[in-house]
């Protein structure tokens, strides 16, 4: 059963949660783009915190992350599900719990827009226990221009006709959002290497959560070919662009 849809006020503070792992290179302008998202006039008042955690990290990562002003929590392991739920589990640790703290899951390779975060919180300040975004693929370097047009006509294919609303079926760590109280009673991210994401949203269709899943604000997240995980979204882009290739 589905739980009513309850008025709850707008969160008085958000974790953003963040999995590096060797990413010197693309989490600076992933920080940056976070650190505009706080500033939105929509979050005056409301405490950000941003929680890095480097996971197995053998570069600059962490130093990257504290510079930055994030909290940096190091994990060994090298699984972006207990990535996740250690960030998530340091944040509430100094924020606490409830529903008076959302939960704001991106990556280190991803650049949220800049009205994300009072996106989220708009939508759970009308009563949305979790919220399951978009992404759409970084057109740059030039070579990946033609994946992200390919990409982007897969990705779109369950889109209904006629601008009708669109419940996408779409997952993404890089794009998720729920209440604490949510996470917590769904259990949090379970530890696996990859696909933590959709287990978690998993869980809380179990639980009875009410779940948004919007094509609206989406997080534009990078289209290496190259990715830090086996099996993971950067698997399905180097697979994809095969494809094309043959």
């Amino acid at each position: 059963m589905t739980r009513r849809r309850r008025p709850v006020g707008r969160p008085g503070s958000v974790a953003v949660i963040i999995p590096a792992h060797n990413e010197e290179g693309l989490l600076p302008a992933s920080l940056a783009a976070v650190h505009t998202a706080a500033g939105h006039p929509g979050l005056e008042g409301t405490r950000v915190l941003v929680v890095v955690a480097a996971d197995s990290c053998t570069d600059a990562t962490p130093e990257v992350a504290r510079r930055a002003g994030a909290l940096t929590v190091a994990v060994r392991g090298r699984g972006a599900g207990a990535a996740r739920a250690a960030a998530a589990r340091a944040a509430l640790g100094v924020l606490g719990g409830g529903d008076g703290v959302w939960i704001a899951s991106t990556d280190a390779d991803s650049v949220v827009p800049a009205d994300w975060l009072d996106f989220h919180l708009s939508y759970a300040a009308r009563g949305w226990d979790a919220l399951v975004g978009t992404v759409v693929l970084d057109r740059h370097p030039a070579d990946a221009r033609r994946l992200t047009a390919v990409h982007h006509r897969l990705y779109e294919k369950s889109r209904p006709p006629g601008g009708l609303p669109w419940h996408h079926p779409h997952v993404h760590g890089a794009n998720l959002g729920l209440t604490a109280r949510s996470y917590t009673h769904a259990g949090g991210f379970p530890p696996l290497s990859v696909g933590e994401d959709h287990a978690l949203v998993r869980a809380l269709q179990r639980t009875g959560h009410r779940i948004l899943r919007t094509p609206d604000c989406p997080v534009t997240t990078s289209g290496r070919l190259h990715p830090r995980a086996r099996g993971g979204f950067g698997e399905y882009l180097a697979r994809l662009a095969a494809q094309e290739t043959a």
